[in-house]
């Protein structure tokens, strides 16, 4: 599966990283984005079974990057882990199409329970 992690943090690039291993997800293709515009540019060129975005990133927020790509007719599986998971955000992401939210600090059993259904598919 092609997975593309998209956050304006190297750090927590990693962290994602490690997480879907602990979570037992091994066998994965990812690749990594530094921000929306970033990562909408790299779903234009390659087809992700699984994009994994950041809320709050510079020069495009996952949010919009995940509403534009729905007005361009994307249909990837979007997910969100963000330190903010407020019920406003909650229901904004599930509006423009968002699988799930994780909240930060994360857990690999979060993302067991999150990404299993879609990722084990």
């Amino acid at each position: 599966m092609k997975v593309l992690i998209i956050d304006d943090s190297s750090a927590m690039r990693m962290l994602v990283r490690r997480a879907l291993r602990d979570a037992g997800f091994t066998d994965l293709d990812i690749t990594e984005a530094n921000d929306g515009a970033e990562g909408y540019k790299k779903v234009e060129e390659t087809d992700y079974d699984l994009v994994l975005a950041d809320w709050n990133m510079p020069n495009m927020t996952g949010i919009e990057m995940l509403e534009k790509l729905r007005e361009e007719g994307y249909e990837n599986t979007v997910g969100f882990i963000t330190t903010e998971a407020t019920m406003p955000m909650k229901q904004r992401a599930r509006d423009a199409g968002a699988a799930f939210l994780i909240p930060k600090p994360f857990t690999a059993a979060a993302f067991k329970q999150n990404l299993g259904p879609i990722l084990d598919a």
